[in-house]
Formats: C-alpha cells, structure tokens, sequence
C-alpha cells in the first residue's frame, strides 16, 4: 500500500460562485457537478476507462449518491461508482482526503480519482440546516458561534472591518487580472464569481450593522455569502503522474481534528497543528495558504491562535469576497493551490488549505507543487 504522499492532483477545476437565487440559481448541484467534472477529465487528458471512482462532499443536497448521479451525467459511463460524503463545510476537503486514501489503497487498472465538492444553497430542497451536536453539547447556529468566537479571543470590529475589506480588494484585482480565468469553468452562462464587490469601503463596512444580536460583530460585510459552486480535482498516484508527463500537486498530509461545537470556526487550529507536526514542518515552511474565510473574526481567531501573520491568508481573495458554496468550499481552496502553485510554476514550494466546521470539526490538507 502506497503513502498518502504517493498520490498527487494532476488537474483542478471550479465553477463560478454564484450567489444564491441569481447566476446559478437554475442549476443544480448535479449540473454544477458534472460541468467540472468533464472540465478535469479534459484538462489531464483522462479516459473514461482511467477513472476508477468520484467522490463527492455536500451538505444541503438532494439526498440520494449526487457523486454517482453527477458522474454519469457527465458521461464518464456506467462502470464509474460515485460516493458521496458529507463533513458539512468541510465535505470538499474531506472527499479529497477520502479519495487519495482510495488511490493509496487499491491497485487498479483504473488509476484515476475525481473528487472535490458541490453544493447549490438555490436549488437545496432542505428549509434548514441539520443538527450539528446535541443541543446539551451546543448547537449554535454559525453567525452566533462566529460572534462568539471574536468575542473569546478579542477580536475587535475595527479588524474585522479591516480585514473584510482587504479580501474583496484582493479578489477584485485578481478578478480584472484574469487570475482565475484558468480555473474556472462557465456554467449556465456565468463566467465569473458573481461576490466580489469593487465598491467595498471602509465607510460602508464600518457602517454595517450586526446581523446575529445587537452585541455581535458579525456583519453582512464581514461574513462569507450563501452560494453556489462546485470544485473538483483529478489525483492518481506520483508513479503514474510522473509516467504520463504531468505536473501536480503532491499530497503530504491531510488531517481532521474536533474541537468544542460551541466555537466550530476554532476548528482550522488544532487540523493545521496535526498536518504540520505531522510533516515536522512549521507556518514559516508554507508558502502559499488559504483559509476558508466564513466569518473575519472566526479567520483572525485563527491566525492569532497560530501566531499567524493574516496578511499571508487568501492572498488573491477568500470566501468573504468570493463566497462560501458549504461542501465545495474546501475542494475550492485546494483549487486556488493549484492555481498558484501549478497554473503559475513554483516547483518545490508547500501549500496548506484549511476549513472549519460546523459541530466543531477542523479539516486541513498539505500539498507540495511538483514539476
């Protein structure tokens, strides 16, 4: 059996984030699924017969397998098993980890893997969330928790404001820049992440009243969208990467941590913790880093829990200026890796994603760009 360092993602691809109701607001998350689904197969130049499953995260779906509905509306064929995972937020991320654990464990003829995440909030025919913890454990909803957070480590709304307005910024620029032109797939006639607002000022942000209890710091402007999206990655082994001439991302390690429900944003501490002992590897090792961005006082509790510089997060813009599609958003970041560390050539170099959970889970992947 082969290490989880022996696998690698030879392609990643992503929809446009819409925002709920509007430019994806009539397709489904198995429409969503499958548009990107075909993009990866395209880009690595992957066979039907190559690919031996598609595992998928989602939160608020349809129910039934959507992974195995979405591959065969994809047209991968009907010997292609689907499965579908869900870790809520964290169902992108972990649907990867799951998939390089199939990789790492099964000799096929088929050396493939797509796996990544979906989710469409428009067209979820669930009226609200599931449970998260048993009530007697806490059982916040995620603005509360996120408010709760800020105020356990102090974390003001002055920076809050601040750093809620340097993503969108970020994004903006990338944006115009044509910076994830490379990653994105166009479906349903939107060819662009629908969130990121140029007009964003500190004026407005500050003006911006709480959303979650008059005590909160919680805004609409500092807090992640409801979106829809879908991201996927294609992962075989190095052996085989390295046989057909590909460059990737190689997977050192991914781990999953838990954490008290009652403060679930805390979750991305103690999962990076794991990976980077893991690796005997420090922050100061990574060069590129990306954070699910849900809430910017949940982000910065991170970083100051990290002893963490927040100006190295997201650094062409997270999920506050491009949104939180739930269970897509981790396959999402391993995304903007790969973007940053594969699109643009930096051989050699770590990059770590990250996200929190709701109940209090915390789901975290390294990855090293390889030539």
């Amino acid at each position: 059996m082969m290490a989880m360092n022996d696998v690698a993602i030879v392609a990643a691809r992503r929809t446009p984030i819409g925002t709920a109701g509007h430019g994806l607001a009539t397709s489904t998350a198995a429409d969503l699924a499958a548009a990107v689904l075909a993009a990866v197969v395209a880009d690595a130049g992957i066979a039907p017969d190559d690919v031996a499953d598609v595992v998928l995260g989602n939160c608020t779906g349809p129910g039934g397998d959507l992974a195995r509905f979405a591959a065969l509306q994809a047209g991968l064929g009907l010997a292609v098993p689907g499965l579908t995972v869900d870790r809520q937020c964290g169902s992108g991320l972990a649907a990867v980890a799951v998939g390089a654990a199939l990789v790492s464990a099964t000799q096929s003829s088929r050396p493939v893997i797509l796996a990544g995440g979906v989710e469409s909030a428009s067209t979820s025919p669930r009226p609200g969330r599931a449970p998260f913890a048993p009530p007697e454990l806490g059982d916040p909803e995620m603005g509360d928790a996120a408010d709760h957070v800020a105020r356990l480590r102090g974390v003001s709304r002055e920076r809050q404001v601040a750093y809620a307005l340097r993503s969108p910024r970020l994004a903006v620029a990338a944006q115009a820049a044509g910076t994830y032109d490379g990653e994105l797939v166009p479906v349903a006639g939107l060819a662009q992440d629908e969130r990121p607002r140029p007009r964003m000022s500190l004026a407005r942000l500050a003006r911006m009243r709480p959303i979650f209890g008059p005590e909160g710091t919680a805004t609409v402007g500092n807090s992640c969208g409801v979106n829809d999206g879908a991201a996927v990655v294609a992962l075989m082994s190095e052996t085989e990467r390295r046989r057909r001439g590909l460059p990737g991302l190689r997977i050192l390690a991914s781990k999953t941590t838990g954490v008290d429900p009652r403060t679930p944003g805390l979750g991305i501490v103690p999962a990076v913790r794991a990976v980077l002992d893991q690796l005997a590897l420090s922050l100061d090792d990574v060069g590129v880093i990306e954070f699910n961005e849900a809430f910017a006082g949940q982000v910065l509790a991170c970083c100051d829990d990290l002893s963490l510089d927040p100006e190295r997060i997201c650094v062409q813009g997270g999920a506050l200026a491009l949104g939180h599609p739930w269970g897509a958003s981790g396959a999402v970041l391993l995304t903007r890796l790969f973007s940053q560390l594969v699109r643009t050539p930096r051989p050699g170099v770590l990059g770590l994603a990250a996200i929190a959970v709701g109940g209090g889970q915390g789901v975290a992947m390294a990855v090293e760009s390889c030539p």
